[in-house]
């Protein structure tokens, strides 16, 4: 890893979080976002998918391996959810019976083995009892921002400055952005359409400008489709103060990505990802597998909302990650997916990020020398 490249241009957000570099890493991965501290970018932590009580431990080993460098943590927190469920076996008992019996078929047309080792998608339904279970470890952590999705809430907003975090809101459209100012929030995230997970229907060059002339002063940070230094070095040109990265790590060794998993994402381009409600009853940008395109056959039902669709497959997206399927195995991924072409590291993705940025620059550099 080159730690002594620099990126060419450092907007004041870096300064504020003490960073080198206007690269904003997510991922499930203590790993992954441990090596983008260390090379200089701001790591994300997703947490949404972890089961409650693990939380803190995992926050706490989060903590260790940063050693002192600033990182966020990342919660999704949707609205329409339940304020309880008594357990996730009481909300598979109220699904409706055809999307059962059309589960059932695809478990036995491809055979899905059981799985065998707890996660959160097999015992968890989400619901702001969860949610707030989720906040309180986040508020005790030592994590210097934390970030929400497909959802706000005030007295989160409120609870973490008053922590001394830095509050950030992905956002989808000018709406939901305004919504994130009014509540105080310190960081914009304008994820376009083009991103992996969660996503609205506007594209990442289209929002970005309108959530910008939106934010004022409060800095926007652009997400979505991007994979190389040159994209983030144009949505700094756009204003942005920073590029929110998450499918491209997925590639990286740090994240241990499934063997079938990691050679699909390697042999994926754009076109290979979609937006789909089959994953989580939200719409939500997938790379494509046979479990996917099963819910778009003819004759496949609607998916259910959210939490009702994770109950009703959860333990197949469980089994085949435990399983390592590839037939059916997807991870929600962005179009970005083209940047991942073998599996290599956090260190050296973020020397091309960064290089990538440089070459930009002097490439641009040269244009204006050569009209002289």
């Amino acid at each position: 890893m080159n730690i002594a490249s620099e990126s060419p241009v450092r907007p004041p957000l870096c300064d504020r979080l003490g960073i080198r570099h206007p690269i904003f890493g997510f991922s499930h991965s203590v790993d992954v976002c441990a090596a983008i501290a260390r090379a200089g970018g701001f790591p994300v932590l997703g947490l949404a998918r972890e089961l409650p009580h693990e939380i803190p431990h995992i926050l706490a080993e989060a903590s260790e391996r940063m050693a002192g460098l600033p990182y966020g943590i990342d919660l999704m927190l949707p609205s329409q959810v339940p304020d309880e469920a008594a357990s996730i076996e009481s909300v598979r008992a109220q699904l409706p019976a055809p999307h059962v019996a059309f589960v059932d078929g695809l478990r036995d047309r491809f055979q899905v083995k059981p799985p065998q080792r707890p996660s959160f998608f097999t015992s968890q339904v989400r619901t702001r009892a969860l949610f707030d279970a989720q906040i309180e470890a986040v508020l005790d952590s030592d994590a210097r921002g934390v970030a929400t999705a497909i959802g706000l809430r005030a007295d989160l907003i409120e609870r973490a400055k008053a922590r001394g975090k830095l509050t950030f809101s992905l956002v989808g459209s000018v709406r939901h952005a305004r919504k994130a100012l009014d509540m105080g929030v310190e960081v914009l995230v304008a994820q376009g359409y083009d991103a992996g997970g969660h996503t609205g229907t506007v594209g990442t060059l289209s929002l970005l400008p309108q959530v910008i002339a939106e934010a004022g002063e409060v800095p926007v940070l652009a997400a979505g489709g991007i994979a190389t230094g040159a994209q983030v070095l144009g949505v700094l040109g756009m204003g942005a103060q920073g590029a929110w990265l998450g499918t491209l790590w997925m590639g990286a060794k740090e994240n241990h990505t499934p063997p079938a998993l990691l050679q699909r994402l390697i042999a994926s381009g754009s076109e290979d990802t979609l937006i789909t409600r089959a994953h989580s009853g939200k719409p939500c940008r997938v790379v494509r597998s046979d479990w996917i395109d099963a819910w778009n056959e003819p004759g496949a039902p609607a998916p259910l909302g959210m939490p009702l669709q994770q109950a009703l497959t959860g333990d197949v997206f469980a089994s085949m990650h435990e399983f390592d399927d590839a037939r059916l195995i997807y991870e929600a991924a962005g179009q970005s997916v083209f940047g991942i072409e073998r599996e290599t590291t956090v260190g050296e993705q973020m020397d091309a990020l960064v290089d990538g940025m440089r070459g930009a620059w002097e490439r641009m550099r040269g244009w204006d020398a050569h009209r002289r």
